[in-house]
């Protein structure tokens, strides 16, 4: 843990992950290797947690019952940070092209891979606890979230994107595709997810500059309305703060590369 504000750690950089966790925000930047500790109250920076080892992170998760974060890395690895004095990390090697991360309902982190078809669940230490192949048509992935039954609901980050439910076999469940004609319109790249108590779906249209909610039947989805005075620049990350009502943290990977914080959404 270091404290300050060095400015190389915290300007032109894409946001490439946000995540929440009591009073704290953790933000990853693009090909920095730290992770970024602010005051949920203030927005102040107060430290950032060093990974030495870091290439270019992907994904970022905070599990409070293990007091650790995720980070996905594209050097084909997992580093876990402990929220202790002296924030030990270690890591771990995984499959190729690894992109978002999150924590399960068994308390575990859970890879998703971005041309592999597939998804990874691995112990707080690493141990590989099952893998999911799924369908072939079900790629590119960019990230993996366990909904209360159980299944996965993906992102599959390309131009004409889609949402897609899957089960622990790999098979699809059900899908969002909108076409061009739907209220919507279509997914442009979608990247990552946030999922509410309702499991509806919160996920970021990269292209499209916007965040959607989609329900959680998959049938419909309309667009957050967020004001920003000159809008959302190429949103890269999405996050909802569990610890307040309705808050909701988007990065930005363009413009200022800015962590926007909104209160008061309607989810």
């Amino acid at each position: 843990m270091k404290s300050g504000e060095p400015p190389s750690l915290t300007r032109g950089q894409n946001v490439t992950a946000v995540t929440s966790l009591g009073d704290d925000v953790f933000v990853l930047r693009w090909a920095v290797r730290h992770i970024l500790v602010y005051d949920a109250a203030t927005f102040r920076l107060q430290h950032w947690i060093p990974v030495p080892s870091l290439s270019c992170p992907w994904g970022l998760a905070a599990c409070a019952h293990h007091r650790c974060l995720y980070v996905s890395d594209s050097s084909h690895s997992i580093h876990r940070a402990e929220l202790a004095a002296g924030n030990p990390v270690t890591q771990w090697s995984v499959a190729r092209e690894p992109r978002g991360v999150s924590v399960n309902n068994e308390r575990n982190v859970v890879v998703a891979f971005h041309e592999r078809n597939r998804i990874q669940e691995y112990t707080t230490h690493g141990a590989l606890v099952r893998e999911i192949f799924l369908q072939t048509d079900v790629k590119p992935l960019f990230h993996a979230v366990q909904l209360s039954s159980g299944h996965y609901v993906v992102s599959q980050c390309t131009s004409l994107g889609a949402l897609s439910v899957v089960g622990l076999d790999g098979q699809v469940v059900r899908s969002y595709c909108p076409p061009e004609t739907s209220d919507v319109g279509q997914i442009r790249y979608p990247r990552s997810l946030a999922v509410t108590k309702n499991d509806d779906i919160l996920v970021v249209d990269r292209d499209n500059e916007r965040i959607l909610s989609v329900d959680s039947s998959l049938s419909s989805a309309q667009e957050l309305d967020l004001s920003v005075d000159d809008g959302i620049h190429v949103p890269w990350a999405v996050c909802l703060d569990a610890s307040r009502t309705r808050r909701l943290y988007v990065g930005e990977g363009g413009g200022s590369f800015r962590v926007l914080v909104f209160d008061g959404v309607t989810l």
